[in-house]
């Protein structure tokens, strides 16, 4: 059993490491199906529940020190690759279109958990949830911070969110053929050629790795500070939100143009899933089936809007569907739906998914604190 602070933040990056390596070198067909950050969780969560890892307050404080510290630092980062002028160029019906998708969901989020009638714990798991849903697992961690969220129940929403999230995209890419169909029923015209124009707005490599990572834990320093001092509803909630508007700020600056902040954000959020899955543990699963179908639910709620939102403005089946996946499957998924119409179009999904790291964590604050308000 581990009882070391420095040996158990080694055990978890090697976890991670070795997962990472296993999923670039054997190209294994469970990671089509199962996100890397889903195995991560659930592989730690089996290290906890076998006993490696020792109950003890050094561990804890580990824990809890690295929470504190890298994911302000993670939010930072992530949003320095925002671009918000290529996001405007991408034309009005795809803006409308993105807008409507997150709309559309946060209304899903508060409606049908409180139908369901769930527990005040697990109305702010489907609030982090849906920052996930508008945004990434990131903003589904700041989110889920913020409120105060168990990792029990955290683990729940992460299972939902990998087990639902699956099967709507494989609907999307199965609709991409009844595109002309969907046309002719919303009275859409086909924009494609423009959007072709349209970039990719983050940029990869590893320029300037350790100015970075300088950078981002001075801003976590700087906002964990400024909590100390002035609390807007509680120091978590304060961090998030001053390291996603200087993470908004950076992204104006010449930080977007350079390369690594995805890579050291992505590192940062791998630890992050890590830690959370190490403290979680689970007596039963019986619920985890309620919890898909009330996401499953969510989602036919979000669905039907997306639908008559496309009437009403005239949108294509392309810019609901990427919209949709940009905000629900995130940068991983929505380049590839787009891709499915034309090759050229990947970097719309980009552009759409990358702008929802700014969305998911306010959208789902916001949720959420409906959610628990009502609901508690």
């Amino acid at each position: 059993m581990i009882s070391s602070q420095t040996v158990y933040l080694f055990t978890l990056v090697f976890l991670i490491t070795s997962l990472y390596f296993l999923e670039k070198k054997s190209h294994a067909k469970i990671f089509s199906y199962v996100p890397i950050v889903v195995l991560i969780y659930l592989l730690s969560m089996a290290a906890a529940a076998f006993g490696m890892f020792e109950k003890n307050e050094a561990i804890a404080s580990a824990a809890a020190t690295a929470k504190s510290n890298l994911l302000p630092a993670m939010l930072f980062l992530i949003l320095l690759q925002v671009d918000f002028r290529a996001f405007v160029k991408l034309g009005r019906s795809l803006v409308i279109a993105y807008f409507l998708a997150a709309f559309s969901l946060a209304c899903a989020f508060i409606a049908v958990p409180l139908a369901f009638g769930l527990e005040r714990e697990m109305l702010g798991a489907f609030g982090a949830l849906c920052g996930s849903w508008m945004g990434g697992t990131a903003n589904m961690i700041a989110v889920g911070s913020a409120l105060g969220v168990s990792e029990e129940a955290f683990g729940y929403a992460l299972l939902v969110d990998s087990i639902n999230y699956t099967w709507w995209f494989a609907l999307l890419l199965f609709l991409v053929p009844f595109a002309s169909a969907f046309a002719r029923f919303s009275g859409a015209q086909t924009q494609n050629t423009a959007l072709c124009e349209a970039g990719c707005s983050c940029t990869l490599g590893a320029k300037r790795y350790w100015l970075f990572v300088v950078l981002s834990l001075l801003v976590s320093f700087f906002v964990q500070f400024c909590s100390w001092h002035v609390t807007f509803v509680n120091p978590v909630t304060t961090s998030v939100v001053l390291a996603t508007l200087l993470g908004i700020a950076g992204s104006f600056t010449k930080l977007r143009d350079w390369g690594g902040s995805n890579e050291i954000a992505t590192s940062m959020l791998y630890l992050l899933v890590a830690i959370i899955g190490s403290q979680a543990l689970f007596e039963r699963f019986d619920a985890l089936g309620l919890y898909v179908v009330v996401g499953f639910c969510i989602l036919v709620f979000h669905a039907l809007i997306m639908i008559a939102g496309a009437k009403i403005f005239k949108l294509d089946l392309f810019s609901i569907g990427v919209a949709s996946l940009a905000n629900i499957g995130g940068v991983a998924s929505a380049p590839v739906l787009a891709a499915a119409y034309h090759p050229s179009l990947a970097g719309v999904g980009v552009l759409m998914a990358v702008m929802g790291y700014i969305i998911g964590t306010f959208g789902g604050l916001g949720v959420g604190t409906i959610l628990v308000g009502i609901g508690g």
